[in-house]
């Protein structure tokens, strides 16, 4: 037998469930073969073989690279002005009611070019690879028309290509009702009619969706016209998600389980009854701390419900130009720990495994194991703890994409 690459003089957090801490295999060895992994254990038991090439890591800990499971990467603009409003006092709801927002960068983004968005999305992935990601999800939603839509789905896609990391699309057509929407009801409902009718048809047939999103909020969209959406999606034979129960209790968590959706995202507001419901439908939590920072929330996610009930919880940057400007990973581990009280075992769990369930891609991504994608993060840290504890500390020495060594 001969591997393509052997690494050797290493700890694994393999971060398999179950077992000791994290998954750990100290001085352990990983061979791989045509991008996924071959055989991973301790040394001793390595099976006599070859490998083209072996990578001697002089005692550093590897984990799965991480997965940003919840995105909103392309977009044109900034909101930094939001950001001096809120510290002077405006709430989120105030800005958006007042024509800030999501607009806002609704009309950045339609301005701008493909390249100019593509370049800007660009240089806020280099702040995720550089903390260890392999892949990400990058939603649509600053478009909220044809065209614009179908731009950002493109650009996202073109990341997924050129970027050196693994990209899935989500289609989030109701982020936000565009001004031009905005006379009456009826214009908003032709709106709705255009965003499930027209749009995600015709970004679907083009092969630009892996999943459908939307914002489920009295400021943004109802219970009842996300199920049109979600009803749509399935229709199409794509798995669905949901912005759920961010700022209020609006059955977010509970259409989610209705619609079986791959995760509820947010869900500060979320009640027992709806925790119960994602935990027998098998949603998965995604827990969003960059957000529930910049916008000074007071009311965490039910975290002690979701392990009560058996709820998966992942964790994500949410990086977006309003409420969540956070273009780290190993961040996102921090907040999730200091302002939820994740232990750093459920949060690093939450940015591999869990997040890789998030996604539907648990079959092949997600934990260090035979069989699986040789996407690794190999870092400079004495035990896994240490991503969660460290903000800001350049910790990441090299990562693998399908086996292929990217040194940071």
């Amino acid at each position: 037998m001969t591997a393509d690459r052997l690494l050797v003089d290493c700890h694994v957090a393999t971060m398999v469930e179950g077992g000791v801490a994290y998954g750990g295999v100290e001085d352990a060895a990983i061979l791989i073969s045509g991008g996924r992994i071959e055989w991973v254990g301790p040394r001793v038991e390595l099976p006599t073989t070859e490998a083209r090439e072996t990578d001697r890591l002089d005692g550093r800990w590897v984990t799965p690279g991480l997965i940003d499971c919840h995105t909103h990467l392309v977009f044109g603009g900034d909101r930094s002005g939001e950001f001096e409003q809120r510290l002077n006092g405006a709430t989120y709801e105030e800005i958006a009611r007042a024509g800030g927002g999501i607009v806002s960068s609704v009309a950045a983004t339609r301005a701008a070019s493909e390249d100019d968005l593509y370049a800007s999305a660009l240089m806020r992935l280099k702040g995720l690879k550089t903390t260890g990601v392999t892949t990400v999800e990058i939603k649509s939603g600053y478009g909220l028309d044809l065209d614009s839509e179908l731009k950002m789905l493109r650009i996202a896609r073109r990341l997924g290509r050129e970027a050196g990391v693994r990209v899935r699309t989500s289609y989030l057509g109701l982020h936000a009702v565009p001004p031009e929407y905005r006379g009456s009801a009826a214009d908003r409902a032709a709106y709705v009619d255009l965003a499930i009718d027209h749009i995600l048809p015709a970004a679907h047939t083009e092969g630009l969706v892996d999943a459908v999103d939307a914002y489920c909020e009295p400021i943004a969209f109802s219970v009842e016209e996300v199920a049109r959406l979600f009803d749509k999606a399935k229709a199409l034979g794509l798995p669905v998600k949901l912005h759920a129960d961010q700022l209020s209790d609006g059955g977010g968590a509970a259409l989610a389980a209705r619609y079986q959706a791959l995760s509820a995202d947010h869900i500060e507001h979320t009640t027992e009854a709806g925790v119960r419901a994602m935990a027998e439908a098998g949603v998965v939590a995604v827990l969003l701390p960059g957000a529930y920072l910049m916008l000074r929330e007071t009311t965490p996610p039910p975290v002690g419900l979701l392990r009560e009930h058996g709820v998966a919880m992942a964790v994500a940057t949410d990086c977006n130009p309003g409420t969540s400007p956070v273009a780290s990973m190993t961040a996102a581990l921090n907040l999730a720990c200091v302002q939820f009280r994740l232990t750093p075992e459920e949060a690093l769990a939450g940015a591999t495994r869990q997040a890789a369930k998030a996604l539907g891609l648990s079959d092949t991504f997600g934990t260090v194991e035979a069989g699986k994608a040789a996407d690794l993060a190999v870092w400079d840290v004495q035990r896994p703890a240490e991503l969660c504890y460290w903000l800001g500390a350049p910790l990441l020495h090299a990562r693998y994409a399908a086996g292929q060594c990217n040194p940071k």
